[in-house]
């Protein structure tokens, strides 16, 4: 399948088919939230593991959670550190989100704004998105739209030489996002990534 202009792709997640695209980290794979059990599929990826919703504005992704005004202060005074870039916080859901997001615990959520130009595009013109990193589950996520094209043929993926890049555009690390989850009052690392958060 060919590579996909921003508009194409755009209009293939609106239709409810999975997208590709580059992020700050790595390559993702996303879909419109209601239609999140295709990543499952296409990747082979344990129902165990949920998938992150990304947005292009924190502002959109604050309903999907929920919490007591002192606790939202906290998270908002994180995300205006580190957002946008690659920190996904795992907050208590409002039960917004489709149960095929997080099949096995719908009970809180990943949610995160990339530092990426081209996703934050993508993103603004299709609402959150369901999303994953781009590979076989259980193999490294593979870094090339080219790569990914081939693996994943019935997935659009985004033609990046398509879109011009703006002086701020941010090459793509290779590394996943630090992922901390917010657990009686205090923060958690689930997983180390470049952005460093303390309990």
């Amino acid at each position: 399948m060919p590579l996909a202009s921003t508009a194409e792709l755009i209009a293939a997640a609106r239709s409810g088919r999975v997208i590709s695209f580059p992020t700050d980290t790595v390559p993702g794979l996303a879909v419109m939230p209601e239609h999140a059990e295709q990543l499952y599929t296409i990747k082979g990826r344990s129902q165990q593991k949920p998938l992150i919703l990304l947005g292009a504005e924190a502002v959109e992704l604050w309903p999907y959670v929920q919490g007591d005004a002192a606790e939202f202060n906290q998270w908002q005074a994180l995300t205006q550190q580190h957002w946008p870039g690659p920190l996904t916080l795992v907050l208590p859901a409002s039960g917004k989100h489709p149960v095929a997001m997080t099949p096995a615990d719908h009970r809180s959520l990943g949610i995160r704004v990339p530092n990426h130009p081209l996703a934050r595009k993508i993103l603004a013109g299709t609402g959150p998105l369901a999303t994953t990193s781009a590979n076989r589950s259980g193999e490294p996520a593979l870094q090339s739209l080219t790569a990914i094209a081939e693996q994943f043929p019935t997935v659009a993926v985004l033609d990046a030489n398509q879109a011009p890049q703006s002086p701020d555009s941010h090459a793509q690390s290779g590394q996943p996002s630090t992922v901390a989850a917010w657990s009686a009052g205090e923060w958690q690392v689930l997983r180390q990534g470049s952005i460093q958060i303390s309990a």
